[in-house]
């Protein structure tokens, strides 16, 4: 990978920057149907979080007991707890790779330079581009940034990217956990980003943000937006389409629902006659009678 950022360079207008993006991208997208088969399996696994804490409160005391359950939860869910872990298996060679790259490329003392020779191939252009220009934006690639821009972008992308993944769960620890996770990890990696140099907080940052879209492509905003909101969203949408409907819908017979209309009286889906009036008439008008004693007796005719 080494040599194919180099050419990389070449190509991107001699931009080291450019090149670090552009591989990040094709090495995704290379990885793209390993990345989905692990966030379809993550995705598989939230959703019968419900049923395998039942299990939990069930057959918490007979461990082989729920081993057996478990597994049949699975096998009935057509999933398998290995599809959360060997796509990442797989790509934390290439990843690992490319990080030892980048960072070779951009040795800060001449030791560097010795020992990244040793990794070139024997072509014109890689010796021709050494050393790359360490210049992208108001960076500098070699060393790490100096207003702080990069860290918040790692932590900010990582806390999201995590974020979206995370599912409400009954269990008081295992919520705590989570929370805990979710903090801990952006800020542990920015940190680090303040003692690496710039290149590979670059390719943190665009990393997270490829494995951002994928997420939403496959589960939306997921645990990023609240409940409530959810609900809310839900509601809004529901509200448009009721509107769209009635629009479109002849006005002498138009479906009602208490949801929509906010009373108290009748069942959803009763239909109405829309004519203007919101009670029925009374078909006769009747006079109020007079009371009378109790000696009167009707007059006989």
């Amino acid at each position: 990978m080494t040599n194919v950022l180099i050419v990389l360079s070449d190509y991107l207008f001699n931009n080291f920057g450019l090149a670090i993006i552009a591989l990040t991208i094709v090495v995704n997208v290379a990885m793209y149907p390993l990345t989905m088969k692990q966030v379809r399996a993550t995705k598989a696994m939230q959703a019968i979080q419900p049923k395998l804490a039942e299990l939990k409160k069930k057959y918490g005391k007979d461990k082989e007991r729920m081993g057996r359950e478990q597994m049949k939860l699975y096998k009935e869910s057509g999933m398998s707890p290995a599809g959360c872990v060997v796509p990442m298996l797989v790509q934390m060679p290439i990843w690992i790779a490319l990080f030892y790259s980048i960072r070779g490329l951009l040795p800060l003392a001449p030791e560097g330079l010795l020992k990244l020779s040793q990794l070139l191939y024997s072509w014109d252009v890689v010796y021709s581009m050494v050393p790359l220009g360490e210049g992208f934006l108001w960076l500098n690639l070699a060393v790490p940034d100096s207003i702080l821009v990069l860290p918040i972008l790692v932590g900010g992308t990582m806390w999201v990217q995590q974020k979206m993944t995370m599912t409400p769960t009954a269990d008081p620890k295992q919520q705590a956990q989570s929370r805990m996770m979710l903090w801990l990890m952006p800020l542990l990696f920015a940190f680090i980003t303040l003692q690496f140099p710039s290149g590979l907080a670059l390719f943190w940052v665009t990393s997270s943000v490829i494995r951002i879209a994928i997420q939403y492509f496959v589960t939306g905003w997921g645990g990023l937006i609240s409940t409530a909101a959810k609900k809310q969203v839900t509601r809004d949408r529901r509200y448009k389409e009721r509107i769209a409907q009635v629009e479109e819908a002849p006005s002498d017979d138009v479906e009602v629902t208490k949801e929509e209309e906010g009373l108290d009286y009748g069942k959803p889906g009763d239909k109405r006659q829309d004519r203007g009036g919101g009670y029925p008439t009374r078909s006769r008008a009747t006079k109020p009678q007079p009371r009378r004693g109790r000696g009167h007796r009707p007059k006989r005719r």
